[in-house]
């Protein structure tokens, strides 16, 4: 379980396919204290195990089913990457519950500065408009941030200049491509709403 604060952001080492997975590699420096093997970070949203470490970066097994559903799969060399480690029970929550269990990716639409802050549009999956509200919460790439608008199947968030500093969203630009996850509890209400809909047996 995360919260979508991002600790740091890391750079992408290498990324290849190894003998039972893919094999991602990344530089990090605030993950790695006190990091355990099979620790649990969330990179660019997408919760992932710690599979080795030195004193410079950790490397990640990275399964062919999370490749081709996050935005992982176009990641390269030199591409920073937003990290968090799970959250301790002992710890302040400052974003939200997040699972680092990817929803879909998203395509960012626009990315510009206004005034102080940055507004960034993106466009979900095709019917993920209902998961969303405005004022409810989603995480764009592993970054716990508070819905502005939402028309259909796009919305739109204020990004921070703190956030735009320590996150992969200072390098990112329309056309990107962003891993989502959509609110836990609007996913339950989703299921629910679903069952009651369906004609009974």
């Amino acid at each position: 379980m995360f919260t979508g604060i991002v600790e740091e952001t890391g750079e992408v080492e290498s990324f290849a396919r190894a003998a039972d997975s893919w094999r991602l590699r990344v530089s990090a420096r605030a993950m790695l204290e006190g990091l355990a093997l099979g620790e649990s970070i969330a990179v660019n949203g997408c919760c992932l195990t710690a599979a080795a470490f030195d004193g410079s970066g950790i490397a990640f097994d990275v399964l062919e089913e999370t490749r081709r559903l996050t935005n992982l799969h176009s990641i390269v060399p030199g591409a920073p990457v937003n990290l968090e480690r799970s959250m301790r029970a002992d710890g302040r929550l400052g974003g939200h519950f997040v699972t680092g269990h990817i929803d879909g990716r998203g395509t960012i639409e626009v990315i510009e500065r206004r005034g102080q802050d940055h507004y960034l549009r993106v466009r979900g999956p095709a019917g993920c408009g209902r998961l969303i509200i405005v004022k409810g919460s989603i995480a764009v790439d592993g970054i716990s941030l508070t819905v502005a608008e939402v028309e259909g199947d796009t919305f739109a968030a204020w990004i921070i200049p703190h956030t735009l500093a320590v996150t992969n969203l200072r390098v990112r630009g329309p056309g990107d491509a962003v891993n989502l996850e959509f609110d836990m509890l609007g996913k339950y209400v989703e299921k629910i709403l679903q069952s009651q809909r369906m004609p009974s047996a």
